[in-house]
């Protein structure tokens, strides 16, 4: 089973990516957050940067629903970072990004999706992978869709089985990935609310001819979950600590002020509060914290240290 860390917006950025990669580096292959404009601002390219992403596999995705800026992107990406392969995001179920038929609401336009597809596989010399939900207010289009993607040699199909207008909420409709199973001819990795070695075995059992899963908030709230599906114990407090500690100084050394570094660690917090009996408590103990000096005394206070 190859499993995958799953690109999370303004998250899973390459600072995340080196602290886990150094406590746990149980993921295979990483996906970063996705680029969405001809001319990579500088987060982006650090982003991508190889000195930023050694002793990893990593992929990095498109946000677009224009050809010629899709292969622009991908072509630099080759030329000036060697990569070899970039992920198409076909699932962001942002209102900004929909409104604009981009991310998941390109499938609300299956005939543009169909000629953007005729044209970037003519024209770049890149693998291409997609990450997509399975339509946009319903269903209903996701066997057509399916086909589509058929009819391209894409290297790779990651399905997280909702709809748009789902979000994050509910629950995966399995029903549409099994259709994936039975139609699609591409290699397929499942995501979606693999929160627990639990849910990992469930959705193994349902699907033993998948061997790739890929896992975003999962792992957020559980760093360790990777190692727990492949056998290991929990991660312990200290490495959690040490986890979250070195997080801390990363953004630190690259971030001005501490209103930004606390921004961002504050949102890594939403998750990473479930490690905790009393998830609520220490998220508002940090949500607390007006500056770095606060924020060092919370997490030390709720690691008892």
């Amino acid at each position: 089973m190859k499993l995958y860390l799953a690109p999370m917006e303004a998250l899973t950025g390459y600072i995340f990516r080196n602290v886990y990669n150094r406590y746990f580096g149980d993921a295979d292959r990483y996906f970063t957050p996705f680029i969405a404009s001809r001319k990579l601002n500088s987060k982006e390219k650090n982003d991508v940067l190889p000195e930023h992403n050694q002793n990893m596999d990593v992929i990095p995705q498109i946000l677009t629903n224009k050809s010629e800026e899709f292969c622009y992107i991908a072509s630099r990406l080759k030329e000036y970072y060697g990569y070899e392969e970039v992920n198409l995001n076909l699932g962001c179920p942002s209102e900004t990004v929909v409104a604009k038929n981009r991310g998941s609401g390109f499938l609300a336009v299956p005939d543009e999706l169909n000629r953007f597809f005729e044209e970037v596989f003519s024209r770049t010399d890149v693998r291409i992978s997609v990450k997509t939900r399975t339509g946009v207010e319903n269903n209903e289009n996701w066997e057509n869709i399916l086909k589509i993607y058929n009819d391209y040699p894409i290297s790779e199909l990651i399905i997280h089985p909702r709809c748009r207008k789902d979000g994050y909420g509910g629950k995966p409709n399995l029903e549409d990935f099994k259709k994936a199973v039975l139609i699609s001819r591409h290699s397929l990795c499942y995501n979606g609310d693999i929160n627990s070695v639990e849910d990992y075995n469930a959705i193994t059992k349902e699907f033993p001819t998948v061997d790739k899963i890929m896992c975003g908030r999962g792992i957020l709230m559980n760093p360790g979950l990777f190692s727990e599906i492949k056998g290991s114990r929990k991660a312990s407090p200290e490495t959690l600590y040490n986890f979250a500690n070195d997080l801390y100084k990363g953004y630190k050394e690259i971030m001005s002020g501490d209103r930004n570094v606390l921004f961002k660690l504050k949102e890594f917090w939403i998750y990473f509060s479930k490690n905790f009996e009393e998830p609520d408590k220490v998220l508002k103990m940090v949500r607390k914290a007006d500056t770095c000096i606060q924020y060092e005394v919370a997490v030390g206070r709720i690691f008892g240290i």
